[in-house]
């Protein structure tokens, strides 16, 4: 936890002054994120919503809309569905998008809580950043991030990351300029 004390040290501070606190995790596969968000909800009793959970159906993935930077990922929905239900303080329902059935799930609800934590790569896309009070980015070098993704998928997996994920989510990061519209930038490389 040490690795992210400022993190944690950031949301304590936005909580002693306000009545709810939302924060972004966004940043390079295997930085972190994941982990990150659940040291958080350990942490404080709050709510993590997973971009993840929010990618495009196949109706929806045009070759237009899949050239988009972040345009694989359904901020529309996730805007509509979450962001602006915790911004009126109310509870949050939405269907998870599962990609390994290709499907939707069962809906799961939210009670809102003062934190609010929002983890996922494309959690940073620029129609949602107005809306939180805390926006970090988590880096890793490439050698680590492959390391990292190897340890919790497959070889086949990490080619797919390594041929598709990663290039797209590299599109993302400089043409949206995410790192520096952030409030910290956390290097989990030496970790």
């Amino acid at each position: 936890m040490e690795k992210f004390r400022e993190v944690f040290d950031a949301a304590r501070r936005l909580l002693t002054s306000q009545e709810s606190v939302i924060v972004a995790i966004d940043g390079r596969c295997g930085s972190g994120k994941t982990t990150l968000a659940a040291l958080l909800a350990k942490e404080f009793d709050c709510s993590v919503f997973h971009m993840d959970d929010f990618f495009l159906p196949p109706g929806l993935r045009t070759p237009e809309r899949l050239a988009e930077p972040g345009g694989n990922v359904h901020y529309e929905r996730f805007l509509a569905e979450v962001i602006e239900p915790l911004m009126e303080g109310k509870p949050v329902c939405f269907r998870p998008y599962i990609c390994s059935e290709m499907g939707f799930g069962r809906e799961i609800c939210f009670e809102k809580k003062r934190l609010s934590v929002v983890e996922g790569s494309y959690s940073l896309h620029p129609c949602l950043r107005g809306a939180y009070d805390l926006k970090v980015f988590l880096t890793v070098n490439p050698e680590i991030q492959e390391k990292r993704i190897l340890r919790r998928s497959s070889f086949d997996s990490l080619m797919n990351f390594r041929n598709l994920w990663i290039p797209m989510e590299e599109l993302y990061f400089s043409e949206l300029d995410v790192e520096n519209c952030c409030d910290l930038v956390v290097d989990t490389s030496v970790y």
